[in-house]
């Protein structure tokens, strides 16, 4: 019989490991708090040029900001565990919410009429790039907050881009591991390391955004307006200083130059860097590429045609606006020339279609993408060949590479989560009272963050400002879960996730 002869150890309680790696999670998050923290401060000394009060509000929100992230840097100061997916789902999810959290503090301390949701709302809408607003009458709006909407969605835009091209693809979500070559540490590369890739994104993304404020400028906005719309343009947000969006100025030009920018914005950006670093062009041989230009080309004619024959409109602006509102669509920017929803039933369709579709990988757009809609589209074209040829040995091909079957396995899934969530979220918004349009297409919108719905309400006429606290919350978690291509949050409601 064993004899204990020294005192009983408490038994320690065993910490799931995911729990674990919350710390060092909003650790991360607390630098990234300080960053938005230091660019409150350009809005409060616009403010303040301006001689606004609302300067103020800005000023206290970067205090409070910096003050509780310095403390979470302090506090929560640990080892950074090595980098595994568990941890980069964790990650990405903390940084985004937490940062949509802060961005909501000015407006939520801001005089204008905004709840808790709605400011929150409208945060997420901007670091999303989203674009949908629950504001109104913008031309009268303090131009400190006007610019906080702009600068959210710019540096939303270069934060996808980032995750797009780094992230995504070593996470192996949606099928962007096909992707992998581009950001791994192999030589074919457009640069030897993942720091110096960064440091040109970085720097094509603000010669970009400056190229497209002084073609702004210089067709006739004014410079706030052209610095604002710029960092909205190449982030393909959509968020306007006017209520009427690019309806306002009135000019062909300036929708042509955004025309320019969005697609500009729509494209890979990985190829920019190899064409400013290596000097390969290789933007058109690019398989996805192609396939988006060829498609909004055919939608644009097949629109002008309409609008030509329906509605009476002369053919250079019936193309100068079928073409601005398609190219604003289907790469989720949302700006608006025209209230196409009253373009009659064909329009209607398309642009419902549309939003669904989005850009190419690693560019600043949302939607399900266009490489997603090849490899299924492969894999169809396969299934037909195989009712006729059952032996026949048929490989999904993405241009010159062999798709392999986790990667198609990645891309099934996601339609399958993406249209649970769809459907989940109609639901939702219907049982709050929305009618059937607006619970269609605001659930559509937000998930692939284009920004404006179809219908009176939440149409490119309107607003989301009269939906209720449930609807906002809700649809702002959407925008969440489309901009971080569903499975990376969802992930984090599955009990495996924080098992060990």
């Amino acid at each position: 019989m064993a004899i204990l002869t020294g005192p009983l150890e408490p038994r320690r309680r065993h910490v799931p490991r995911g729990i674990l790696q919350l710390r060092p999670a909003f650790y991360i998050a607390s630098y990234f708090g300080i960053i938005l923290s230091v660019a409150m401060a350009i809005p409060a000394l616009v403010d303040l040029a301006d001689g606004r009060p609302t300067w103020a509000v800005f000023a206290v929100s970067a205090s409070g900001v910096f003050g509780v992230s310095v403390l979470g840097v302090v506090s929560l100061r640990e080892a950074v565990p090595v980098f595994t997916p568990r941890f980069g789902f964790l990650l990405t999810s903390v940084l985004w919410l937490t940062s949509c959290v802060i961005a909501a503090v000015p407006f939520w301390l801001s005089p204008l009429p905004l709840t808790p949701a709605a400011a929150f709302f409208e945060a997420t809408s901007g670091l999303t790039t989203t674009g949908a607003t629950v504001l109104s009458e913008l031309d009268a709006m303090e131009r400190s907050f006007l610019l906080w909407r702009a600068m959210l969605q710019w540096l939303g835009g270069i934060g996808i881009v980032a995750i797009g091209l780094f992230l995504f693809p070593f996470l192996r979500i949606g099928g962007m591991q096909v992707f992998r070559t581009e950001s791994s540490d192999r030589a074919d590369k457009a640069l030897p390391r993942v720091v110096s890739v960064t440091r040109a994104l970085c720097f094509i993304y603000l010669a970009i955004s400056i190229a497209c404020a002084l073609t702004y400028s210089a067709l006739g906005m004014s410079a706030f307006d052209a610095v604002c719309h710029a960092m909205t343009t190449v982030a393909t947000g959509g968020f306007s200083t006017h209520d009427r969006s690019f309806g306002f100025f009135g000019s062909p030009a300036i929708l042509w130059a955004a025309v320019f920018f969005m697609i500009v914005g729509a494209l890979p950006f990985v190829l920019y860097v190899e064409f400013i670093v290596r000097g390969r062009f290789t933007l058109w041989r690019d398989w996805q590429v192609r396939t988006f230009l060829c498609g909004i080309l055919l939608v644009v004619l097949a629109l002008t045609v309409w609008l030509d024959q329906t509605r009476n409109i002369h053919v250079a602006d019936a193309f100068t606006q079928a073409t601005f509102n398609v190219v604003s669509i289907v790469t989720t920017t949302g700006y608006a020339s025209d209230d196409y929803a009253v373009w009659g039933p064909f329009a209607f369709g398309v642009f419902f279609i549309l939003t669904f579709i989005g850009g190419c990988s690693g560019s600043t757009t949302g939607g399900i993408k266009v490489y997603r809609f090849i490899i299924v589209f492969q894999a169809l074209r396969r299934a037909f060949t195989r009712l006729v040829y059952p032996h026949a040995m048929q490989p999904l091909r993405f241009g010159d590479r062999i798709i392999e079957q986790d990667v198609f396995d990645s891309v099934i899934i996601y339609f399958i989560a993406f249209f649970l969530v769809y459907g989940f979220t109609i639901l939702a918004l219907s049982l709050a009272g929305q009618d059937f349009i607006t619970a269609l297409t605001g659930a559509q919108t937000a998930l692939t963050n284009v920004g404006p719905g179809l219908g009176e309400q939440i149409g490119p006429a309107g607003n989301f400002g009269s939906l209720g606290e449930f609807e906002l919350w809700l649809l702002a978690f959407v925008m969440l879960l489309g901009r971080l291509e569903i499975m990376t949050v969802l992930i984090l409601f599955t009990p495996i996730f924080w098992r060990d």
